[in-house]
C-alpha cells in the first residue's frame, strides 16, 4: 500500500498547529563503537551498539503571527522555545491505521521568513528528549 503524505499532523499535545506545510524527522540513528581488536577474525571491523539518537524534526509552515500555535503565548511554538519547555507532541500519519508516533521534545529553532515576493513563512526545530512512542 502508498500512501499520500497530505493529511499529516503535527500536535502539541493535543492541540494541531496551524498551517503546517512539511514535517520532516525524526532522524533515529544508532551510534556504534568500534571494537575490532587484534585477534578480530579476519581483519574485519567489529562494532557494538551504542546510544540511540533522536535526531531533530523540522517543519515548514505559513507562519500567522497571530496563530494561537505560532505566538509567544502559553500554548505556542515561540512560547516553548523562549521558555526552554519541554512539551509532548505526537506526529499522526494519515495511514489505514493511523500510525501516530508520540515524544517529548523542545523547540530548538523558530526562524521566519519574508520574502517580498512571497507569503510569511517559518521554519521550526524541534529536539526530541527520552524515547518516543512509535505506535
Amino acid at each position: 500500500m502508498k500512501y499520500a503524505a497530505f493529511g499529516t499532523h503535527l500536535l502539541r499535545g493535543a492541540v494541531e498547529i496551524a498551517a503546517v506545510k512539511s514535517i520532516s524527522g525524526p532522524g533515529l540513528s544508532l551510534d556504534t563503537e568500534d571494537v575490532t581488536s587484534h585477534d578480530s577474525t579476519e581483519a574485519w571491523e567489529e562494532v557494538v551498539a551504542t546510544i540511540l539518537r533522536t535526531g531533530e524534526i523540522t517543519c515548514d509552515l505559513v507562519y500567522d503571527p497571530n496563530a494561537a500555535t505560532h505566538k509567544n503565548l502559553a500554548g505556542g511554538l515561540l512560547f516553548d522555545l523562549t521558555t526552554r519547555a519541554s512539551t509532548a507532541w505526537s506526529i499522526v500519519f494519515p495511514t489505514t491505521p493511523a500510525v501516530t508516533w508520540t515524544f517529548t521534545a523542545f523547540v530548538t529553532k523558530f526562524e521566519p521568513s519574508a520574502p517580498v515576493e512571497g507569503g510569511l513563512t517559518a521554519s521550526v526545530s524541534l529536539k526530541i528528549t527520552g524515547k518516543p512512542t512509535i505506535a
